[in-house]
């Protein structure tokens, strides 16, 4: 396609896109992502978020688009963050080009500081290159970059036999210590809530307040999302939710109590997670965040990381016993929308540290 063929293209914005149409563009993408369906949108928009989305047609179909969230900042302006996104051939200028136009316009209305992109797309020095061309910068990451991924194309007893050894061990030590894992209903969210309120306090991270996991657990179908609890003897564990869509999955949110460690109740979840991913037809399992210098230099850390402490360590022990691939996404991109907006706004992250 070259520049002159970019009139072609018809721009779609969120009153002209059904949730429907959109969630099935976003589906049988390949750079797809949970983080870009109107689910995910309805969700944020719990929590202050107002999302508009924008597509370019061709021929009548959707070829490219983004799903855009805006959040007001303190001094008036807004953040415009595309999660996951955009859904757009970044090789084809033309598409690229008009697809960030109708995003600059879109968003204009909202007076944003700055797009935030966040592409769900592994980092290369080649698409370094190309993002820069189109006046992208840096921009400070929302999501992590760097991840674990379990191939789940060759079934989930592949991905158990590439276990370590002692994570199968205790796979099979949960089930042998009664540990018994079944789907939550709404009648086990208080258990969710407590124990995610521990999890946080315990490992000192921040968790969302109750209302969000219950807008998430109403707004998401059960084959779209996968809430697991573990209990031994009636007394839940620990808990997982696992999202799915197109030929992907993600381990997104996980709370455990500090009861029946010993038993591994959240071995036993990740497999009935990654099972039922695997028999959703998923050929992939995102464990969602690891520290971004192993995703720098995995061979690093392959093995000796026993000094590092605080942080994703913690996590990072955990998954790497799994087995599968370090992954590390390009991060996000900041495309200025006002200059004085832009430097407030980076100015504003360095006070908070």
């Amino acid at each position: 396609m070259t520049v002159s063929d970019q009139a072609s293209f018809t721009v779609s914005t969120t009153d002209q896109l059904s949730p429907a149409d959109w969630d099935a563009f976003v589906a049988a993408r390949p750079d797809g992502h949970l983080l870009q369906t109107s689910g995910w949108a309805a969700l944020k928009g719990c929590v202050g978020w107002q999302a508009e989305r924008v597509a370019l047609r061709q021929d009548g179909q959707i070829v490219a688009g983004a799903q855009v969230l805006l959040r007001r900042l303190p001094w008036g302006q807004t953040l415009a963050y595309v999660p996951k996104g955009p859904l757009v051939d970044w090789r084809n200028a033309a598409q690229t080009r008009a697809l960030l136009d109708a995003l600059r316009t879109a968003s204009a209305p909202h007076r944003p500081a700055l797009l935030k992109l966040e592409p769900d797309l592994p980092d290369s020095a080649h698409l370094e290159l190309i993002l820069q061309s189109y006046a992208l910068r840096r921009g400070h990451p929302v999501q992590p970059r760097s991840t674990v991924h379990l191939d789940l194309s060759r079934g989930s007893e592949a991905v158990l036999a590439g276990m370590k050894q002692k994570w199968r061990y205790n796979v099979r030590l949960a089930e042998r210590k009664g540990v018994t894992v079944r789907p939550m209903s709404a009648a086990d969210l208080p258990a969710w809530h407590a124990m995610n309120t521990e999890t946080g306090q315990r490992d000192g991270f921040g968790v969302h307040e109750p209302g969000y996991y219950q807008a998430a657990f109403e707004l998401f179908p059960a084959d779209q999302a996968r809430w697991l609890l573990a209990e031994f003897e009636g007394q839940p564990l620990a808990a997982i939710v696992v999202f799915a869509l197109g030929g992907k999955s993600w381990y997104m949110w996980g709370a455990s109590s500090s009861l029946e460690r010993s038993r591994m109740p959240n071995h036993a979840l990740q497999w009935a997670g990654l099972t039922w991913a695997a028999q959703r037809g998923c050929a992939s399992y995102d464990l969602w965040g690891i520290p971004d210098e192993v995703g720098e230099n995995p061979a690093a850390f392959a093995e000796d990381f026993v000094d590092q402490k605080g942080g994703l360590w913690g996590v990072y022990r955990f998954k790497q016993g799994f087995g599968g691939q370090v992954v590390r996404y390009t991060g996000a991109w900041d495309l200025e929308m006002s200059g004085i907006g832009r430097r407030v706004y980076h100015l504003a992250r360095r006070l908070r540290g």
